[in-house]
């Protein structure tokens, strides 16, 4: 008997004597299978319930198809899993796994998916001053969102450390459009904003979106001061250090640690004055560097105080160093006592260590779409940048809890959501259940099911 053809069949080459066809028409599927631990994850910490709570809905109930905590848990899952542009919820408000990650698998209405789409979600993100219009009526609490980013963090601890160390640091977030607070910086070469981040090793403390005509410094005081208040509310005793690079070694930020019991270590732009007080140490990196055929450094420690902008004299380090392609000195100020951490000590292992935190921005840019700042208000898009920066530590709840003890333990959130997250599996519904089945040949079934066991210790 012939095969029948059909115009929605897909023939391809034959394998073995055997016709390989293909259709769409294999029922409930999904790509996202992997997500449902991030639904596990976010029940160990309780991320979406408390940021939409953060958000106030003045519509009128009895009519509202698609909640705030649906949508905002949308918007978070959805970035985590790779859909960063609302437009692509207009596909996804019919996925039957991200249905089950926002909780709700049915639509009250006829003829209505069960989750929103991009105008709906729009409503969410406009982000109003006054949410008291016809169509923007949902508004939001930036307090209560930049304390939950460090409540989130304070309870991922079961006892308070002795020390942490906060990182500073600025980068651009390139503008493509005439956004509001659109500037041009010199430095970045390009109009861009210019958000501030703190981190405390993996952990999202703040992500503080500023226009760019601004010193990389501005409100850095501000945002320090909340952020430590918040902390020794919690852990009066612990000793908390600033790691900042240069463009954070001012007197105000210096003087504000200094009366508050904060230490920091800065990196100090060189001038004439610092390259001059080091000139012997560069002299005799050089004269080793010769000598050896590669490059010499050495480490100079002194007291230095500013011709008129430092209210005091303060601790510098110097890296009096000779590459083959010349000299290379470099310095730092910092609060710590030479007696407890030597010149050496204090610039390799302690202040150079500050770089790691640019691989964590790399992931919220890259990864989870921090920089898809494209609303017309700066207040919408610091409420986009504050999703991404959910996103981001949703993953880094799944690492570090459910993934702790596999080869994903230090894996980036692409990595994560490339090889964990994106299963493809058949979702099939009966009265009493909902299976996913995800497809045998996943490689990395051992990792999941260690995260799955994590992730329920944690509940």
């Amino acid at each position: 008997m012939p095969t029948q053809c059909s115009r929605d069949l897909f023939g391809y080459e034959v394998v073995e004597g055997r016709q390989v066809v293909a259709a769409f028409d294999g029922g409930d599927h999904t790509s996202d299978a992997g997500g449902l631990l991030l639904g596990a994850t976010d029940r160990a910490i309780g991320l979406v319930g408390r940021f939409a709570a953060c958000f106030a809905d003045g519509r009128a109930q009895a009519q509202v198809e698609h909640t705030v905590e649906t949508m905002v848990a949308q918007r978070v899952f959805g970035i985590a899993l790779g859909y960063e542009d609302l437009i692509d919820h207009d596909h996804l408000r019919r996925d039957p796994v991200l249905a089950i990650l926002a909780g709700k698998l049915e639509a009250r209405r006829q003829n209505c998916a069960p989750l929103a789409g991009k105008s709906t979600l729009n409503r969410l993100e406009h982000a109003p001053l006054r949410p008291d219009d016809r169509y923007h009526k949902i508004g939001h609490d930036p307090v209560a969102i930049e304390g939950l980013f460090v409540d989130l963090f304070l309870e991922a601890y079961q006892t308070p450390p002795k020390e942490i160390i906060l990182d500073l640091d600025a980068t651009d977030d390139p503008l493509h459009g005439h956004q509001e607070g659109r500037f041009f910086h010199g430095y970045y070469d390009g109009y861009c904003y210019l958000p501030l981040y703190v981190f405390c090793g993996r952990h999202l403390l703040a992500a503080k979106l500023r226009r760019s005509n601004i010193d990389a410094s501005a409100g850095a005081v501000t945002e320090v001061a909340r952020i430590i208040d918040q902390i020794r509310a919690r852990w009066p005793r612990v000793k908390i250090l600033l790691r900042a690079d240069s463009g954070f070694a001012r007197d105000e930020l210096m003087a504000w640690c200094e009366a508050n019991g904060v230490d920091y270590v800065f990196g100090l732009a060189r001038n004439q004055r610092l390259v001059g007080a080091i000139a012997e140490n560069l002299a005799a990196a050089e004269a080793e560097s010769l000598a050896q055929g590669g490059p010499a450094r050495h480490f100079a420690d002194f007291a230095w105080r500013t011709l008129d902008s430092w209210s005091q004299e303060r601790r510098v380090i110097a890296k009096a160093e000779h590459l083959l392609k010349g000299s290379n000195p470099r310095f730092v100020v910092t609060s710590l006592l030479a007696s407890a951490f030597d010149a050496r000590t204090l610039y390799e292992d302690v202040y150079c260590a500050r770089g790691e935190v640019e691989n964590r921005i790399k992931e919220q840019q890259l990864d989870l779409f921090a920089d898809r700042t494209s609303a017309a208000t700066m207040r919408a898009n610091q409420l986009r940048l504050w999703f991404a920066s959910f996103a981001y530590v949703l993953l880094e709840a799944l690492r570090r809890i459910g993934l702790r003890h596999t080869q994903f333990a230090t894996a980036t959130c692409g990595t994560i959501r490339l090889k964990l997250l994106k299963i493809g599996a058949q979702v099939r519904q009966s009265v009493r259940r909902i299976k996913v089945a995800m497809a045998s040949a996943c490689p990395y079934q051992a990792e999941y099911h260690l995260a799955y066991l994590y992730l329920r210790r944690a509940f």
